[in-house]
């Protein structure tokens, strides 16, 4: 049992990782469309594409390490997943393929497209609403085997509440997590336009993100009860969530301590989905596969958690160094170089 659980808690670090940094880029880029339209993209687009230029190429990095060590860790999911995520996984694959594509024609181009920029707003929120389909279909009730194979109810997960609540989960966080980080990032480069734009969306993300938080928890009581009780052990967990949620938002509406507050976010989803993941277990796919019944063998499991432990303490570092050339340097984030 230890293997899988060290292997499980260092693939939901690459995954939370994967939140933070690709909600930020995502987020960011439907509000540089939205700029665009409002006509407010001279408060904000250099901003983004500042920190958008040297982060958006390595945001998948945390989703290729999840994945893989998913299947390596326990090799039944790839058969149950691998089956029900055909439709949903290409469409988002194909989504991330476009969004890359487009950003590289939009910001290496000889000229700027309002339909490379709209390409790119829209698939920062379909990627996180088709990605969400995994963890919905993990809850279980939409997985149907037979001797043919695994299939994907596709009509009791379009029918599902449960379903479409993850989905305006995935959005809204998205938008709420990438205006907190933008608000801390223009208070860095003492640009009070784009400041004031980016706090306003913040705010007005905020009532959004802890509804459907509760609609998910409501949903989630109607569609697999087991669940529901065991996350219900955890309150204390969720009950932190609510609290980083008020602090963040707080501080933000006083107006300082950016770079605190979105620290807060960051402990707002960090307790969230930690608080999530351990009330799953022992269930990767209910019913189908366990912690304990779906894992490699031990020899197998310790050369794999030394391989993904020894990654996540690289990529660390590299992501440290990133942040420290060009998030945080305080002559790049002003535009000066």
């Amino acid at each position: 049992m230890a293997y899988e659980l060290i292997g499980i808690t260092v693939l939901w670090i690459f995954l939370y990782g994967y939140l933070i940094v690709a909600s930020i880029d995502f987020g960011a880029g439907f509000f540089a469309y939205y700029a665009k339209i409002t006509k407010k993209n001279h408060l904000i687009n250099k901003l983004i594409s500042r920190y958008l230029s040297p982060v958006w190429e390595v945001t998948n990095v945390f989703f290729v390490f999840f994945f893989v060590g998913l299947v390596g860790f326990f090799p039944d999911s790839a058969y149950y997943f691998g089956q029900t995520l055909l439709v949903p996984g290409s469409i988002a694959i194909v989504l991330i393929a476009i969004r890359g594509s487009f950003y590289a024609f939009e910001n290496y181009g000889s000229k700027q497209s309002s339909v490379y920029l709209f390409l790119y707003g829209a698939t920062g929120l379909l990627i996180p609403a088709s990605l969400s389909t995994a963890l919905t279909i993990s809850e279980g009730g939409f997985i149907e085997e037979t001797s043919e194979g695994v299939h994907l109810l596709t009509g009791a997960l379009l029918k599902s509440p449960y379903s479409w609540s993850v989905v305006f989960l995935a959005i809204v966080s998205v938008l709420y997590i990438s205006s907190a980080f933008l608000s801390f990032y223009a208070h860095r480069a003492d640009d009070r336009g784009a400041l004031d734009l980016v706090r306003k969306y913040a705010l007005f993300w905020s009532s959004p993100t802890i509804i459907a938080s509760l609609t998910t928890f409501i949903a989630m009581s109607q569609h697999n009860q087991e669940h529901f009780n065991r996350m219900m052990e955890l309150w204390w967990v969720f009950g932190l969530s609510v609290g980083f949620f008020m602090i963040a938002i707080f501080l933000i509406y006083q107006g300082k301590y950016y770079g605190w507050a979105f620290i807060a976010v960051m402990f707002q989803f960090l307790t969230a989905f930690f608080g999530y993941g351990a009330s799953h277990l022992p269930y990767l796919l209910y019913p189908y596969v366990t912690l304990s019944e779906g894992v490699v063998n031990d020899a197998m499991g310790l050369a794999l958690v030394i391989a993904f432990i020894a990654g996540l303490f690289l990529l660390i570092p590299s992501l440290v160094l990133l942040m420290r050339m060009f998030l945080f340097d305080a002559d790049y984030v002003k535009g000066k170089k």
